[in-house]
Formats: C-alpha cells, structure tokens, sequence
C-alpha cells in the first residue's frame, strides 16, 4: 500500500482555528482567496453581537464542469462552526487545491448558519436546530409525545438550583420508566411545536436552509458523484471524528459511504452511532436536491465533553434567550452561558484540535479518493 501524502499526517497547525465568526470568516477568506478559489458571499439580513455583517460563503476550487466534487460543510450548528471551520482553512492552505484532477472540485460553505456561528448558538435566528429543519413542511410535521411530555422540564423558567433538581428529577424518574434511547429521542431527536425550546425543526424553512439549497443549485447542478462532509461536534469520546451517515440501511448510498471511509461508518437508525435517529436532516435534504447524483453524505462527529456539560448548555443557551438579556454582552450570566456554549461544541484546548485536523485530513482524503475510484485504506 502507498504511503499516505505528508499532509494527511502530523505537522497540524492549530493556527487555522479561530474563537469569533469574524476572525474565522477572514481565515477561511484569506485561505481560499490564497489558492485562487472562487468565492461568493451569501448575505445574512441581521448583523452579529457586535453590529458585524455575517453571511455564508461558498469557495469552489477546480473547474466549473466538475463531474466528481468533494463538499464539505462548517457551522450547520452555529457554535460549532469554531470546530469545523478549522479543517476547511486548513484542506484550502493544503496541497489538494493544486493537486485536484481536472474532472474533480471541491465545493467548501462555511457558516451555513452564520447567525449561530457569530452569537455561539447552535441554532438559527428562528431558534431553529437547522439539522432538523429539512422537512417537507407540506406534509404532516413529525410528532414527538416524548418531548411533550417532558417540554417543561427540558426549558425551566429559572436556573436556580432547586428549580434544576426538581426538573431534573422528574426527566431521570421518566427516563426510568421508558428508557435511556426513550429520553434521547424526546429530547433532541426533533419537535416543531415549541417554537422557543430545544431541537426545534421549525415551520418551514429557514433562511439557512433556502440559502444552503440556493448554493446547492449553484454549483451543483451538473456533478455526477458527491462526497459530502457536514462538520459536527459534541458527541462521541474526546477529540474522536465519528462519520455518521443517515441514509436508508443496506442502501446503495450506505455501501458508497462505507467503500469510501471503511468500518468506522456509523448509523443511528441501526443503533451503531453515538446519534441516534433524528428528523429532518440535512442529509435528507441534500438526497432531495441531488437526486440527479451519485452521493455520499456523512455527519463527521467529534466529540468534547460529554453529558451532563451539552445538554446543560443547550438548556441555559435556550432559557438566555428566552428570559434572559443575551444581547447585553456585558452581562456576566450571558457571558458565562455563551462561552460555556462555545467551548463545549468547540474546546479551546491545543490536544482536541490536533486531533480534529489529523482526522478531517484523513476523511477528506478518504473522500477525495472514493470519488476518484478507490476505496477507504
């Protein structure tokens, strides 16, 4: 077997990563501008905490007509973008912008939810989890008993202690009686009735999703095969890339998926994932606007913390919103909730983002060789 490329291993620069959207945006403006990608500005109509304009921009490397294309996704969950932006500066600073084949482009979005990104939340300024967006909204919306049930304890009131141990108490007493997998689907699998609580889907779609679809068509339209690549974190050990794929078991999409990137392939609807199964995916969306191609779609999952820390974030990051004053940046409680946010989804420790480069180069060469023919070493 022929030795890996040197950039697939070591020399991991953690320069790339950035802690504010504007700092990551010009990174990734200034690497792709640098290997002559061609770059559009997809504008966002609400400015970020500090009056910033945001948007998502889309590089293209390699020649209009590609039949094969490499896709990789940062910031479908805002505050996570931290983590996935990294990589994308560093794949465009790399070696394979100039080594692409002529019949091969690579296609990066980066913030496809700026207003996340720029306010450290994971959602959009709709309080919608984009990832569970992509639903066809004119057909009856996914119902949740599990979440109704427990909607009042997932989104308290008050965050003083007693207030969080009785709620707490009553979602242990229910996970008790239904299951641990029972609780996770009530809880983040996906609801579109509380437009103000957790892993709300919306109702319809969101300015991400249209414009994501937008830049889909853009440059899309004519590929053959696709590899996609949606950046995540949170889940799964500490600094471990987990590609998790959501297409239909047995499926052809699935065989791609695992000749592409090997065993290490998870799938939450058979139970194998750190995930479990979720509505309105960005996976499913993407199936619907790329029919016309071959794909392959992966979630690459990396994991900080831990339970309790997420669900704790997510929690305050949604009462902030709610009953807090999260536009005053001054304020120590929005402070301490945004940055716990932030550093759950992207740790700002040297050893957990060597870890994400070393495993993003890996995956993206895995990618970039599936497409060219060849299969996961």
């Amino acid at each position: 077997m022929a030795a890996a490329p040197a950039w697939a291993v070591g020399g991991a620069d953690v320069s790339v990563f950035a802690r504010e959207y504007e700092q990551a945006r010009q990174k990734f403006l200034e690497a792709a501008r640098g290997c002559g990608a061609r770059v559009r500005h997809w504008p966002h109509p609400l400015p970020g905490p500090h009056g910033e304009a945001l948007a998502t921009d889309s590089a293209w490397v390699g020649a209009e007509d590609a039949a094969r294309v490499l896709v990789v996704i940062c910031g479908t969950h805002g505050a996570e973008g931290f983590a996935g932006s990294g990589p994308q500066v560093d794949l465009l600073r790399g070696p394979v912008p100039a080594t692409l084949p002529r019949d091969t482009g690579l296609l990066l979005l980066h913030a496809v939810n700026p207003h996340g990104f720029a306010w450290w939340r994971r959602v959009t300024e709709e309080n919608v989890d984009l990832n569970r967006n992509w639903v066809d909204f004119a057909r009856p919306l996914p119902a949740n008993p599990g979440y109704e049930a427990l909607r009042e304890h997932y989104n308290p009131k008050s965050l003083d202690a007693a207030t969080l141990a009785r709620h707490e108490a009553a979602i242990e007493a229910w996970r008790a009686e239904h299951g641990v997998h029972a609780e996770r689907v009530a809880r983040s699998t996906g609801q579109y009735t509380d437009p103000h609580g957790i892993f709300y889907g919306g109702s319809g779609p969101t300015w991400a999703r249209r414009t994501s679809e937008a830049i889909l068509q853009a440059h899309l339209a004519r590929a053959r095969t696709v590899a996609i690549v949606d950046m995540h974190t949170g889940l799964g050990p500490y600094g471990y890339g987990e590609p998790i794929c959501n297409h239909a078991p047995g499926s052809e999409r699935v065989q791609r998926a695992r000749r592409w990137w090997g065993p290490s392939v998870t799938e939450p609807l058979l139970g194998t994932s750190s995930s479990q199964e979720k509505t309105g995916l960005t996976e499913f969306g993407y199936e619907r606007a790329l029919a016309h191609a071959d794909i392959a779609f992966v979630a690459l999952e990396f994991g900080t913390l831990g339970p309790p820390h997420g669900e704790n974030a997510l929690r305050d990051d949604a009462w902030l919103w709610q009953h807090g004053d999260p536009r005053n940046l001054a304020d120590a409680q929005t402070r301490r909730i945004r940055q716990a946010l932030r550093d759950y989804f992207s740790p700002p420790r040297e050893d957990w983002q060597e870890a994400v480069l070393w495993r993003s180069r890996q995956v993206f060469r895995q990618a970039l060789e599936g497409l060219a023919g060849g299969a996961a070493h």
